[in-house]
């Protein structure tokens, strides 16, 4: 696996992209947070500059268990982990399973099991698609460089808010289709395992965003996503007024704040 690393301190700060985005998108937030902590920025198999997974196909072992590798090899403790999307659901999937790697939480727009309505899951697909088509095609495009947004910056949660990543390889054209495709035909594991998990005794931030979707849609959204911090023992929801699905590119100080102040309340923790 690929990654950036920069700052000092602890509890390490590990950035989960949306589904299909590399590493970079979390260049709003980035700098500032490693003025106070270790912070660590992974491309998931296949994606960015992380080489491609070598079994037949996704499964959700795959990056949760790649993710559980780089938590233990950084050797500083538990981290905090900071999802967006579909990075926010492998976050929680890591918490259930291994909570002794997880100092906190901060979910931004995460994705959720419950919100698959077929039109959007169609349009992410769809977008997601259009996007890598472009990005490939663009004159001049470096390769693996960072992310575009699709209409209005949402979509179902997956590859919502950052639906295009620069393709340079085949590899990273299919780990983005198949991570989009792994996000639904995953849905009754996830159900299962949300139903049988319990999020450990940890600070647990969940960020909404407010815009991107019709009414309806988005008040279903953050309606699960409440649900998520009222199941943690130390949760709070955040609703993010004029921010889309990518919470840390529209307003990037309210998902620096929440990072900062899990981390803070990790520290005391780890030092009492």
């Amino acid at each position: 696996m690929r990654w950036s690393e920069a700052g000092l301190g602890g509890p390490p700060v590990v950035l989960l992209a949306d589904c299909g985005s590399p590493a970079q998108t979390w260049a709003p937030v980035l700098p500032e947070l490693a003025a106070h902590s270790r912070v660590v920025a992974y491309d998931r198999a296949g994606l960015g500059a992380s080489d491609p997974e070598r079994s037949a196909g996704p499964t959700l072992e795959t990056p949760v268990g790649d993710l559980a590798a780089l938590v233990e090899h950084l050797d500083a403790g538990p981290a905090v982990l900071v999802g967006h999307g579909w990075g926010g659901l492998l976050a929680q999937l890591l918490a259930w399973q291994q909570p002794e790697l997880v100092a906190g939480l901060v979910l931004v727009d995460p994705s959720h099991e419950e919100f698959q309505p077929p039109a959007v899951r169609t349009a992410d697909a769809v977008l997601l698609s259009l996007g890598l088509i472009r990005e490939a095609l663009a004159p001049g495009a470096p390769g693996v460089t960072g992310a575009a947004h699709g209409a209005g910056g949402v979509g179902s949660g997956t590859a919502a808010g950052t639906v295009a990543v620069k393709v340079a390889r085949r590899h990273q054209w299919r780990a983005a289709l198949d991570e989009n495709r792994l996000a639904a035909l995953a849905v009754p594991e996830l159900r299962s395992r949300r139903s049988a998990g319990r999020l450990p005794d940890v600070p647990v931030t969940v960020l909404s965003a407010s815009d991107g979707l019709p009414r309806a849609l988005r008040e279903r959204w953050t309606i699960l996503q409440s649900r998520i911090a009222e199941g943690a023992v130390r949760g709070s929801h955040i609703v993010v007024r004029g921010a889309g699905h990518a919470v840390h590119t529209d307003q990037p100080e309210a998902v620096v704040a929440a990072v900062l102040e899990v981390v803070e309340h990790a520290r005391q923790a780890r030092n009492a």
